[in-house]
């Protein structure tokens, strides 16, 4: 069972879009059953909302839904929790070893740091811009599932 947990600053943009994203990406390889997929925020400013409007809508073009899905801060046990914690920018990261101290085991990541072209996925929340945030979460997402397709 691979455990990943996704992280962006509130868990209701970015990182829910990638753990539905990728709920959806090991479904349809018929992996379903070999992860446990979640995400989380560092903050707890949006701790009990429900995921963006706008991600909703977004997901919803693509046939995934969020019903369900509440913001949910970062808690320390999480590192013990899951074997990877995938954080969408460098901010994230820092944010995360402030919660769950040092990283020991490596398992936390920046999701696009998995591609050829390593960097920060922008917070829609400022951009605006929910297109470009979809299509760096795919990139990030393809190239991560490749490389533990690798260490099946």
């Amino acid at each position: 069972m691979i455990k990943v947990l996704f992280v962006c600053l509130g868990n209701i943009c970015r990182s829910p879009m990638a753990e539905f994203l990728f709920k959806d990406m090991v479904n349809k390889k018929g992996l379903r059953d070999e992860f446990i997929i979640e995400s989380a925020g560092t903050s707890n400013e949006e701790e009990g909302n429900p995921v963006h409007y706008r991600v909703t809508k977004k997901l919803a073009e693509v046939g995934i839904k969020t019903d369900g899905k509440h913001a949910r801060q970062l808690e320390k046990y999480d590192y013990n929790k899951f074997d990877y914690i995938i954080a969408m920018e460098q901010r994230n990261i820092r944010d995360i070893y402030r919660i769950v101290g040092e990283d020991r085991e490596n398992k936390v990541y920046r999701l696009l740091d998995f591609t050829s072209n390593p960097r920060d996925i922008a917070d829609p929340w400022y951009t605006h811009n929910f297109d470009i945030t979809y299509n760096d979460i795919i990139e990030g997402l393809e190239c991560f599932i490749k490389i533990l397709e690798k260490y099946r």
